[in-house]
């Protein structure tokens, strides 16, 4: 029944059997009428000389009993609790985002841009992405050899852009001055996996090829293992091969093999977008944040009372009929 009233007027009863007291109307009516009867009458013999007399308050002689009974209706459906589904405005549930930075030495390049080197070009293109994106839990890791969090999963991504801009790269030719790819993405699912999140996205920038494990180093993690790693932890990785390459000892331009950062991306559903400059690279991240589209919530719907507007009406329908039945539409047994 409730149902049948919400499709019919927009509105739902809450108590809907209280309308029952509605079937006591009639009867209440009827004993009132029964007690009107009995009542002695005062002859009035002019009265049959009369005849018909028309008038407006002889018209409006049962306005006073027809506002009560519809006042008494009215307060039946308050007490029915009548109410409005009201729906909320519908709610993101958000993605948890890793940026992986690639600090190696080889990110102080200036082939991006004329004034300002890869990574300030990667720093800044991640800055506007991360702002464009409020409602989504970002972190970060910056990587050489090791990999380092530098900032948990938060939606302070006001904090988030501070530790942006205290990113630096490694001293060259020093220990940690490498590029380990695979141990940065599988330390990214881990992160990932922790959080809890529904969706879990892991973006890697570098500008050079996994060198750490290589040949011999058993105890290192390939990219080729950290893509089942995040296929299995449900990470999707995009990776961004930054800058035109790397400079041999003879100054000749050597490009990179992006062989195996792009198959490990294309695993977990993932792409390699590859950035020549500064435009590029915000390119392929606007590409990123039109794909990972974060999923709404089930609608959700609030349940506001309006029984104070059937309460109102009632008593005031009562009050004026019982007005009317004692001053102008008066009547003498």
């Amino acid at each position: 029944m409730s149902a049948f009233i919400e499709r019919l007027t927009g509105t739902t009863l809450r108590d809907p059997w209280l309308l029952a007291l509605a079937l006591l109307l009639p009867f209440v009516l009827w004993v009132r009428w029964r007690s009107r009867r009995a009542r002695p009458a005062v002859a009035f013999s002019p009265a049959a000389l009369l005849g018909h007399v028309h008038s407006l308050r002889t018209a409006l002689l049962h306005l006073p009993r027809g506002l009560q009974i519809a006042g008494l209706v009215l307060l039946v459906v308050a007490l029915a609790r009548p109410a409005e589904r009201v729906r909320l405005a519908d709610e993101t549930a958000g993605i948890d985002i890793l940026l992986c930075l690639d600090v190696s030495s080889s990110m102080k390049s200036r082939d991006m841009a004329a004034d300002r080197t890869r990574l300030a070009v990667a720093l800044d293109a991640a800055a506007d992405f991360v702002a464009a994106r409020p409602q989504d839990r970002i972190g970060l890791i910056s990587f050489a050899r090791y990999p380092e969090l530098l900032c948990p999963l938060t939606l302070d991504h006001d904090a988030l852009a501070s530790i942006l801009r205290e990113v630096q790269t490694v001293e060259g030719e020093g220990p940690e001055d490498a590029t380990g790819i695979g141990a940065a993405v599988a330390r990214a699912a881990q992160v990932l996996r922790s959080g809890g999140g529904r969706s879990r996205v892991a973006i890697v920038l570098t500008d050079g090829e996994e060198n750490v494990a290589v040949g011999a180093a058993q105890d290192e993690i390939p990219p080729a293992h950290a893509g089942q790693l995040c296929e299995q932890f449900g990470v999707r990785v995009y990776a961004i091969a930054a800058g035109v390459g790397r400079r041999a000892p003879d100054g000749s331009l050597v490009r990179i093999d992006t062989g195996p950062v792009e198959n490990m991306a294309l695993r977990t559903g993932g792409f390699l977008g590859r950035a020549r400059d500064a435009g590029a690279v915000g390119a392929v991240y606007e590409r990123i944040d039109r794909l990972e589209v974060a999923p709404f919530e089930q609608s959700r719907f609030l349940l506001e009372d309006r029984y104070l507007l059937f309460l109102a009406l009632g008593l005031a329908l009562l009050m004026l009929g019982r007005l009317l039945a004692v001053t102008w539409l008066e009547v003498h047994p």
